[in-house]
């Protein structure tokens, strides 16, 4: 079996969620294998971020480069090319910068790509098999890849446990030097913060979200009457901000606002990855959805088959009388 590796992103002197999921998708492919994490950057950071992944990870290359402070892809990639052996597996979260790292990655490397994968069922020879979903997590489909030339494997967010164990006591080994040239034609400009508006989705411990099965602008005042005797804050996924019943303040996902609460009840919300994507932290999901099938009951530790617009008010009546 070939050298597994995980892409480690971070922000602030802190992995990313994923860092702890990535290991878990990695023992699917080999359960010996001893993943090695790789993390870029420069400064004080970089250094604080490679020390906390090796509680996760045995091993921990270091890259520290001018050119490395933002993630930037195209930057990225080059590195990731002068430093990667010829038939490495490489798994990377399926997320805005790995969607757009990856696909020519594995060009340049002449190895596989698979994206958004969320499940791994093993390894036959030199033949990966996984499990994508498609039509909105509708159809689950499996798919074989030869990784005998090596492969990048874009995984989907919150589809694996993560490991919170912290017990690799793994090295972290500074391997700046072999970074090599990393001159690009892509440069970093600057990052543009989400805006906050009348209140930051970010802070809350509980999020009461609503998506299409609110069906009218009107009835998010239900989802406000519940989130209000909940202690809670009212978020949405993109087709309520698209319709403009919401600002994009409160919007959840790839595209919105990445929140770490400690309960998200999702209300008539089908669970797109680009939506799960921006919840992180492992909180406890509560799903409400006439849809059984929704992808969202997946991923949720309760769900509820039922129309939200009947359900809700009857959940806060129960509340209050609490």
């Amino acid at each position: 079996m070939a050298d597994i590796y995980a892409y480690i992103t971070h922000r602030n002197g802190v992995a990313d969620d994923s860092a702890l999921e990535l290991i878990e998708a990695a023992k699917k492919i080999d359960a010996g294998a001893a993943v090695t994490a790789i993390v870029t950057g420069s400064g004080s950071e970089l250094d604080q971020v490679a020390d906390a992944v090796a509680a996760t990870y045995p091993k921990v290359l270091k890259y520290a480069s001018d050119a490395l402070a933002y993630p930037n892809a195209e930057v990225v990639r080059k590195l990731l090319v002068n430093v990667l052996p010829a038939d490495a597996i490489l798994l990377v979260a399926h997320d805005t910068f790995g969607m757009d790292l990856s696909p020519g990655l594995s060009i340049k490397l002449d190895s596989a790509f698979v994206s958004d994968v969320a499940d791994i069922e093993g390894v036959d020879g030199s033949t990966l098999k996984v499990i994508r979903q498609e039509y909105s997590g509708m159809v689950s489909t499996h798919v074989t890849c030869d990784i005998s030339a090596g492969a990048v494997i874009n995984v989907r967010p919150g589809c694996f446990a993560p490991d919170e164990s912290q017990s690799a006591g793994g090295t972290v080994e500074d391997k700046s030097g072999d970074a090599g040239d990393l001159s690009t034609g892509r440069t970093f400009l600057e990052v543009v913060e989400a805006e906050v508006g009348d209140v930051d989705i970010t802070k809350s411990d509980v999020l009461v979200s609503v998506g299409r099965g609110i069906e009218d602008e009107e009835n998010i005042e239900i989802a406000q009457e519940l989130a209000d005797a909940m202690g809670a804050v009212v978020s949405c996924s993109r087709p309520i901000v698209d319709a403009k019943w919401l600002e994009k303040s409160r919007q959840v996902g790839t595209s919105g606002q990445t929140v770490k609460p400690k309960v998200y009840m999702a209300c008539g919300i089908s669970g797109s990855f680009q939506h799960m994507g921006g919840i992180k932290g492992s909180p406890f999901i509560v799903a409400i959805n006439k849809n059984v099938k929704a992808p969202i009951f997946q991923v949720a530790d309760v769900g509820i088959e039922a129309d939200i617009l009947e359900f809700l008010p009857e959940l806060t009546e129960a509340i209050g009388e609490l």
